[in-house]
C-alpha cells in the first residue's frame, strides 16, 4: 500500500468518526452542534484550555473536518495564509502562504483574512478578495485550483467578508457588493464556473448561501437587499423570491425543517433609502450633498446615473435613490421572520409564516435556532428570544452581562448557547425560554469570528490566536 493511499484511508476513518463543522457556523450555517458530548461551561486561559496557537490577524472563523481544523490569517502585511491543525492536539499539519498583492481599503474591525473556509473533506476552499477562490488538498495543502473573481467594491469601504459553501460537488460563493453583485457556482473538482446569477439589484451584504429542502425541491437560498431568493442549484435559475427583507443584509439565514429564519437591522426605517447612510459615511464636508470627489472612484459611473440633472452633485431628491437599483428601493428598519421554503415565483404573501418588526435584531449577528427557540444578540449585550414556530417573544432586549460590540454569531450545543463579544468575553447561556446566564468567560483576546464546535470542544478564533477549550477528559 502506497503512502498516499494509507494517508487517505486514515483521513476517511477519522472523518467517519469525528464531528464536522465544515463551513461558517457549521452544517448549513445552522450554528448548532448535534453532538451529545458535553461542552465546557467555564473556560479561560487557565481553565479547560486544551491548546492554543498564534496565527496572525484574522476574523474568518475556524472550521473542523475529519479531525482537522482549518483557518486563515494574515501572517505578514501582504501574506494570506491557510493553516491545518490536528483538532485534538493543536499540532500543525500544514501551512500554505500566498502573496496577496495590493490590498484594497477596509474598515475596522474587518481583516483581509475575513472569509471562513469551507470543506467537503477532500478539499478546503478559501477566499481572499485579491486572490479569488482557492482549493487546497485537505491532507497536505497542495493547491488544486485557483479561480480569480472580480474584486468587490463597497461604498463605505467595509471590505470583503463573504464566505463560500460547498454542496453536492459545487462551491457556492455570493458576492453582494455595492457595484456588481453576483452569485457564483464553481465546480469543486476543477474550479470551472458552472453558472452565475446576476444580483445587480442588490447592495453590499455578507449573507452566506444556505441550502433549503422543501416541497420536493432543493434551493440555494440567499438573503439580500429587499429580497430573500431561492435558486436552482444546478442552473442558477431564480425559482422564488420573498420581498420581505431590508436594504442591508449582513446576517445569514438559518434553515430548519424547510423553514428559513432570518433577522436584520438596517439603517433608518422602511421609508428611508440609502440617503442617510451615504451622508453619514461619505459627505466629508457635511454640506448635505455628495460630489464625485467624495465617493470611491470605482463608483464614478454609478454617481453619474444618480446625478439625474447632471449638475455634478447628488442632493435633495437624488439622494433618496442614489446608488440603488430602480427596481429595488428597499428601506431600513428591523425584522425577524420565518419563510417557508420550496416556493415558486413571488412568495411574499404565501410563504412568510411570521414577520415581526422590533428593536431586537442586530445589523451583523445571525440568529441561532435551537430547540423551540430563536435567539439573537446585538450591540450592548442585548439579547432577545422568540418561539421559532410562532415568533412569540420569550424575552426582548435583556442584557447578558457583557456590554460591548458583537460581530460573532451565537452557536449552540449541549443545551447551551455561546455568545461571543468583541471584547473577548464569551457568555454561556442555558438554552430555553428563560434567560439564565451560566458563566462569563474571558479568553484574553478580541473576538470577531464566530466559534466552532466539534466533539465536545469549542474552537475560538481570537484576533491573533486560535484557542481550543474542552472539559478535562479525565
Amino acid at each position: 500500500m502506497n503512502f498516499r493511499l494509507c494517508c487517505l484511508l486514515m483521513f476517511v476513518a477519522t472523518h467517519a468518526t469525528a464531528e464536522d463543522w465544515p463551513q461558517f457556523r457549521g452544517i448549513n450555517a445552522s450554528g448548532v452542534s448535534a453532538s451529545k458530548k458535553p461542552l465546557p461551561t467555564e473556560f479561560s486561559l487557565e481553565k479547560n484550555l486544551r491548546w492554543s496557537v498564534k496565527l496572525g490577524d484574522g476574523v474568518g472563523c475556524p472550521i473542523i473536518v475529519g479531525g482537522k481544523v482549518f483557518v486563515t490569517a494574515m501572517t505578514a502585511e501582504r501574506t494570506f495564509s491557510v493553516f491545518s491543525f490536528e483538532a485534538a492536539t493543536g499540532k500543525k499539519v500544514w501551512q500554505k502562504d500566498f502573496e496577496a498583492g495590493k490590498l484594497p481599503r477596509i474598515t475596522p474591525p474587518n481583516s483581509y483574512a475575513s472569509s471562513t473556509p469551507a470543506s467537503d473533506g477532500k478539499q478546503v476552499y478559501v477566499y481572499c478578495s485579491t486572490l479569488g477562490l482557492i482549493a487546497l488538498d485537505a491532507m497536505n495543502g497542495d493547491e488544486m485550483w485557483k479561480r480569480s473573481l472580480p474584486s468587490p467594491s463597497y461604498l463605505m469601504d467595509w471590505g470583503a467578508a463573504s464566505s463560500p459553501i460547498v454542496y453536492d460537488g459545487t462551491v457556492f460563493f455570493n458576492q453582494d457588493d455595492d457595484l456588481s453583485p453576483v452569485l457564483f457556482a464553481v465546480d469543486a473538482k476543477s474550479g470551472a464556473i458552472k453558472w452565475t446569477a446576476d444580483r445587480s439589484d442588490m447592495l453590499g451584504g455578507y449573507a452566506v448561501p444556505v441550502i433549503c429542502e422543501a416541497n420536493g425541491q432543493t434551493d440555494v437560498v440567499v438573503s439580500g437587499s429587499g429580497f430573500l431568493k431561492g435558486y436552482d442549484p444546478a442552473t442558477g435559475a431564480e425559482r422564488w423570491s420573498s420581498n420581505s427583507t431590508l436594504r442591508t443584509m449582513m446576517a445569514s439565514p438559518v434553515v430548519r425543517d424547510g423553514i428559513i429564519y432570518l433577522s436584520s437591522q438596517s439603517y433608518g426605517d422602511e421609508k428611508r433609502t440609502l440617503k442617510f447612510a451615504l451622508l453619514e459615511w461619505l459627505d466629508t464636508n457635511q454640506d448635505g450633498k455628495l460630489t464625485k470627489a467624495e465617493i470611491p472612484k470605482e463608483f464614478a459611473s454609478r454617481f453619474d446615473t444618480s446625478d439625474k440633472n447632471s449638475d455634478g452633485v447628488i442632493t435633495d431628491g437624488e439622494l433618496d435613490t442614489a446608488f440603488q437599483s430602480a427596481k429595488n428601493q428597499a428601506g431600513g428598519g428591523n425584522t425577524i421572520q420565518a419563510v417557508r421554503g420550496g416556493g415558486r415565483g413571488d412568495v411574499t404573501k404565501t410563504h412568510v409564516l411570521w414577520n415581526i418588526s422590533n428593536k431586537s435584531p442586530s445589523n451583523i449577528v445571525s440568529p441561532v435556532v435551537v430547540g423551540e427557540q430563536l435567539f439573537i444578540v446585538k450591540k450592548g449585550g442585548l439579547s432577545s428570544s422568540f418561539d421559532a414556530a410562532t415568533g412569540k417573544s420569550h424575552w426582548e432586549l435583556n442584557r447578558i452581562r457583557n456590554i460591548g460590540d458583537y460581530y460573532a454569531s451565537p452557536v449552540a450545543g449541549d443545551g447551551k448557547i455561546f455568545v461571543t463579544g468583541e471584547n473577548g468575553f464569551i457568555v454561556v447561556l442555558e438554552q430555553g425560554s428563560k434567560l439564565n446566564v451560566l458563566a462569563t468567560n474571558d479568553v484574553g483576546e478580541s473576538c470577531v469570528a464566530t466559534p466552532a464546535i466539534a466533539d465536545g470542544r469549542l474552537f475560538v478564533r481570537g484576533r491573533e490566536s486560535l484557542f481550543c477549550f474542552g472539559e478535562d477528559e479525565k
